[in-house]
């Protein structure tokens, strides 16, 4: 028997190496704001060493935290090893801004760290520890993941395992050891991928076979995943161009905001809608006011945003990696009223339900576990091809977190920005907020302050459509949490 290891990226997880090409930069962040507490050090600041101490109390719950990639030969397509040179030092970084120690000093620091690729002949991670924010009794923990290693759904699942609802201190048991097996060799990983290859025709049959055991009406089931690729495909290939949209270049910049969660709640309610639903009017409204700023003829675009769905199953939680799907949405962005751009909106969601959109995606993905890895290449550098942006929603824990101690107060999410994608937009809720990350090109949305402030204001418009008082909306998680 082979004494070596390794584990093959899903095609999914291997498509976001594909995508990730020039300026694309296919990491998720978030960052996250915390008390120092007992994270203190006599002498004042952040103590690093147990920082890193806390954080290799639990690395052997994340494998692929000492994993690095390999790739096979002549195939298109990479696999996970173990890192026999890890290097805690190297993926734990501590840093300090200089006074004042604003929050628009720690915004550019984030998308400074955003700007920069991950290094692929390590573990695809880092976590970078700021201190000197403001008076010094809170700091930031900026993470930054690779989308191959991660989902939404997963993140949070992660977030539980890195954090504790206990505000005291976790007794740190010594770190277990790490014995990393050892990797294949060149050789051995093309001949295996080789036989995977020559032995696809059987896989087909058999995943036919089982699609064909497992299902209820076998000639429904059929038509739904062929009106589900139709009006998949039936979105195009390519989107209108916009201000928001652009050739991809190596900056970043990065802006947050955050706002009470039963806000949201009582718009859902006000309107007899989702939170979803709330938000992508939202959404909408930011996106027309911002286009319209721009000399943009919004009766005359159209505007598409993908919509990531979690099709994570149960037994899968806790496992790091991505089971995700999508929907592709045009916003109703030349409506100028809330209450029929959501009108619109509940349609189209509706639609997609039963069109199910979403099943088209995730056929997509497992075929490509069939597919040879040039049309791979090809297809991933066509994805982006059909939207402007990128909205997620992922809910997070709405109990208290802490490190070691350190009270989690705001977490403010950031999405990868595809090629010709100017901005992405990313929610997560946690205890009672919602923050809101912009993660956008500024060679290309120079004024994303501006698509902030039209963001803000189109929420107090859903909030009136809904006859619902908001609180404070603030890039300060102070000032949201003070009014909980």
């Amino acid at each position: 028997m082979a004494h070596w290891h390794y584990d093959r990226l899903s095609s999914q997880d291997n498509s976001f190496l594909l995508w990730e090409k020039g300026n694309v930069r296919m990491h998720v962040a978030s960052t996250n704001i915390l008390d120092i507490g007992p994270l203190r050090r006599e002498s004042g600041g952040v103590d690093i060493d147990l920082v890193k101490r806390a954080t290799e109390s639990f690395l052997h719950l994340v494998p692929r935290y000492r994993q690095r990639l390999h790739q096979i030969p002549v195939f298109d397509h990479a696999v996970w090893v173990d890192d026999p040179y890890f290097e805690l030092d190297y993926h734990v970084r501590h840093t300090a801004l200089p006074r004042p120690g604003t929050i628009q000093q720690l915004k550019d620091l984030v998308a400074r760290v955003m700007a920069q690729p991950l290094d692929r002949r390590r573990p695809l991670w880092e976590t970078w520890i700021v201190e000197g924010l403001g008076s010094g009794e809170q700091f930031a923990m900026i993470t930054k993941i690779h989308h191959c290693m991660i989902d939404g759904a997963s993140g949070v699942d992660l977030a539980n395992i890195q954090f504790s609802t206990s505000p005291e201190p976790q007794d740190l048991a010594p770190p277990r050891p790490f014995q990393p097996r050892p990797a294949p060799r060149r050789l051995e990983l093309f001949l295996n991928e080789t036989k995977r290859a020559v032995g696809i025709p059987l896989e087909v049959a058999r995943d036919f076979r089982r699609f064909v055991d497992d299902t209820d009406d076998l000639k429904e089931d059929i038509e739904t995943r062929v009106n589900a690729l139709t009006r998949l495909f039936g979105m195009g290939l390519s989107a209108d161009e916009t201000p928001l949209n652009g050739r991809l270049g190596p900056h970043r910049r990065f802006e947050w905001i955050s706002c009470r969660l039963e806000d949201l709640k009582a718009m859902r309610k006000g309107l007899g809608c989702s939170i979803n639903d709330v938000v992508l009017t939202i959404v909408t409204g930011a996106v027309r006011d911002y286009l319209i700023a721009r000399g943009t003829d919004v009766k005359a675009t159209e505007f598409k945003v993908s919509t990531p769905v979690s099709v994570r199953k149960e037994k899968k939680k806790g496992e790091l990696g991505n089971n995700v799907s999508s929907w592709i949405i045009p916003l109703p962005i030349s409506e100028a009223d809330p209450r029929r751009q959501l009108e619109i909106l509940r349609a189209l969601t509706e639609e997609l339900k039963e069109t199910n959109q979403a099943i088209g995606v995730q056929m997509i993905n497992q075929v490509q576990e069939w597919t040879p890895s040039t049309l791979l290449s090809l297809g991933a550098q066509a994805m982006s091809g059909p939207i402007n942006t990128i909205v997620t929603n992922v809910p997070g824990p709405q109990i208290p977190l802490h490190f070691h101690g350190a009270r989690l107060r705001a977490i403010y999410p950031a999405v990868p920005l595809m090629q010709g994608m100017g901005l992405g937009i990313a929610l997560t809720s946690y205890a009672g907020t919602m923050g809101i990350g912009f993660n956008c090109d500024p060679d290309i949305v120079p004024d994303v302050d501006l698509f902030v402030r039209r963001f803000r204001e189109s929420m107090e418009r859903v909030a009136g459509a809904a006859k619902v008082e908001i609180g404070p909306v603030s890039d300060d998680p102070n000032l949201v949490h003070a009014a909980l």
